[in-house]
Formats: C-alpha cells, sequence, structure tokens
C-alpha cells in the first residue's frame, strides 16, 4: 500500500489530519494491524518514516543537526563528493540534486557553500526534507543554519524539469552499499519500501540521459565503488571514496561561450 500517515499521539492527532489532507494521502489512526507499506509519523516538533512490514525497523528521521551529520561535517568522508561537484579555492557551484532522498549529501554540499536544490518525487520525503530544513534554520548552531539557508526544497519527478541556473546536477541513486551499519540498512530498507509502495520511479540510467540533455557544466553519478559505469555514456573522470566512486562527466564548453 501507498505511505500513510499518522499521529506519534492523541495530542497530534488533528495536526496529522491536516498534514494528511496537505499531502493527499491517507490518514489512519492505528496503524499496529498493517503489515506493508510506510507511515508518516507525525508529531509535534520533527516527523519520521516508520516501515511498517516486519521486522518493524526503528524510526527514519531527517535531521540535519543531528550527531551523526555534525560528526560528517567534520570528517574527511565529504572530500571525494566536494572535489566531484568541482569546490575548490573560491569556487561554490550551484547545485541541483536530482534524487535528494534523506537529504544528507545535498546538506554537506550546502555546508561546504554550495546553493542545493533539493528534488524529489517523494511526497513523505519532500515533507520531511522541508520540516528539516525549517528546524535546522532555528538551529543555535550558525554553520548549520547557514547551510540550511542555502537549501531550496521542491517536489516532482526530476526528469519533468528543465534545470536553468545551476552548473551541476547530482544524481544518487539508491543500491546497496557494502559494510553498512545496522542504521544505514534501517534507513535504506524504509525508503526503499516507501519507493516500492508508491509511483516513485527513478532509473538511473534514464535520470543519467535526461541529466546530460541539462545546460549544466557537469553532472555527477553516484556509485559502487566497484560497480560498472552506468550505460553508454562514459564518464570524464571518477573520483573514488571508501565504498562510493562519483562518475563525473564534463559537458565541453560550447565554442564562443
Amino acid at each position: 500500500m501507498a505511505c500513510v500517515v499518522t499521529a506519534a499521539s492523541r495530542a497530534v492527532q488533528a495536526q496529522a489530519r491536516s498534514v494528511a489532507a496537505s499531502l493527499d494521502l491517507e490518514f489512519i489512526s492505528v496503524v499496529d494491524d498493517l503489515d506493508s507499506g510506510v507511515a508518516l509519523v507525525i508529531d509535534t516538533d520533527r516527523s519520521w518514516l516508520q516501515r511498517l512490514q516486519g521486522p518493524r525497523l526503528g524510526p527514519v528521521f531527517v535531521d540535519f543537526s543531528s550527531a551523526d551529520m555534525l560528526y560528517r561535517r567534520k570528517s574527511g568522508h565529504n572530500e571525494p563528493l566536494g572535489r566531484a561537484m568541482g569546490v575548490k579555492g573560491n569556487k561554490r557551484p550551484r547545485v541541483f540534486d536530482a534524487t535528494a532522498g534523506l537529504g544528507r549529501d545535498a546538506f554537506v554540499l550546502a555546508d561546504l557553500g554550495c546553493f542545493v536544490a533539493l528534488s524529489e518525487q517523494s511526497i513523505p520525503l519532500s515533507y520531511l526534507l522541508d520540516q528539516a530544513r525549517d528546524l535546522a534554520l532555528l538551529s543555535a548552531n550558525d554553520k548549520v543554519s547557514e547551510a540550511a539557508n542555502r537549501m531550496k526544497v521542491l517536489w516532482g519527478d526530476s526528469r519533468q524539469r528543465v534545470v536553468e541556473g545551476f552548473d551541476v546536477i547530482y544524481i544518487d541513486p539508491m543500491f546497496p552499499e557494502r559494510a553498512k551499519t545496522a542504521a544505514v540498512k534501517k534507513d535504506l530498507a524504509t525508503v526503499q519500501a516507501l519507493h516500492t509502495d508508491s509511483t516513485v520511479v527513478n532509473d538511473p540510467g534514464d535520470l543519467l540521459m535526461w541529466a546530460l540533455a541539462q545546460p549544466v557544466e557537469r553532472i555527477v553519478m553516484k556509485r559502487p565503488v566497484k560497480a560498472p559505469a552506468l550505460g553508454s555514456a562514459k564518464p570524464s573522470h571518477s573520483i573514488r571514496g571508501k565504498t562510493v566512486r562519483f562518475d563525473v562527466f564534463v559537458k565541453p564548453k560550447r565554442s564562443g561561450a
């Protein structure tokens, strides 16, 4: 079944009903008997996703102020992502994230100084991204609020857009990562269940072909580090991390440009 909306407690049932109506999703007061799909659980300040089929995994939040995100801000894991986008010196490209998901890479790029548009086809994920951005804007951590101010959330199928005013299109298809932590497994399984039980279709090959036709300087595709290149298009170069690889497609400059 498609994603449903429920309330974390009786106190927020009216709020949850209002959210369900605004998102055109079904409100269900009790989801204990459901054994498939995903619930968007509404609470007073922060909402989350809950996978309903067994085994029921923990809640999945979008939280740009979380300990994991704050750790990632300080770690060296961001360097390959930034290099792939063309971040160097004072250059901070404008990035269109065509498959925003939980928004973690987008936040990292915003933290590096890029303006990032987060395009997400899933209605529940778009809602959580919007909420997370709004909360991050109010963060007592100046770096978090500054990064959030460089983010804009868009809802819809990226392939239906003409991307103008951006330097880079970033595509991050979901794929099974090796050596995943339990938290990563939970998040990936929940988002996959959300996409499986909806009309969302993010075919990496289609996304790449669409991106190559857009008026941007480069496209970056995230891939497992040992996976073959996607489709017939050959990347200009690749930047490898420990578990992932960023295939970079740099378009030749037009004569006279």
